[in-house]
C-alpha cells in the first residue's frame, strides 16, 4: 500500500452563457507577486485592440499553466504536424502589420 495519497481531481463546473473569447494578441507582465495575461481580438488594418479578458496567476500557477500548455501543444503537434513559426520576421509582423489593399491593374491599351 502506497503512503502517497492521491490527489483528488476537481470538478469544473462551466456554468450555462459564458462568454468564449477569441484572442490572436497578448499582453504579459509581472509583479513580484503575480503574473498578468491581457487577451484581445486585433483586427487586420486596425491599430487598436480592446482587452476581451484578463488572467491573474501567481508565479507557480503560471509556470504550472506553461508547462501544461506545452505539453498540449506537443499533443496537439504529434496529432496535427508541427505548427510553423516564421523566422525571418516576428509573428506579430506578419499577423498584424497594417492591411495594404491590393494595387488596381494596369489599364491596358487596346
Amino acid at each position: 500500500m502506497s503512503n502517497n495519497p492521491q490527489p483528488v481531481p476537481i470538478a469544473l463546473e462551466i456554468p450555462t452563457g459564458l462568454d468564449t473569447v477569441y484572442a490572436n494578441l497578448a499582453r504579459i507582465s509581472h509583479s513580484p507577486a503575480d503574473l498578468v495575461m491581457d487577451f484581445a481580438h486585433a483586427l487586420p488594418g486596425e491599430n487598436k485592440a480592446v482587452v476581451k479578458a484578463r488572467l491573474l496567476m501567481s508565479p507557480l500557477s503560471a509556470k504550472l499553466f506553461y508547462r501544461a500548455l506545452g505539453e498540449n501543444l506537443a499533443r496537439y503537434e504529434a496529432a496535427f504536424g508541427e505548427i510553423a513559426v516564421p523566422v525571418n520576421s516576428s509573428l506579430a509582423e506578419r499577423l498584424f502589420r497594417p492591411h495594404q489593399p491590393p494595387e488596381p491593374p494596369a489599364d491596358k491599351a487596346d
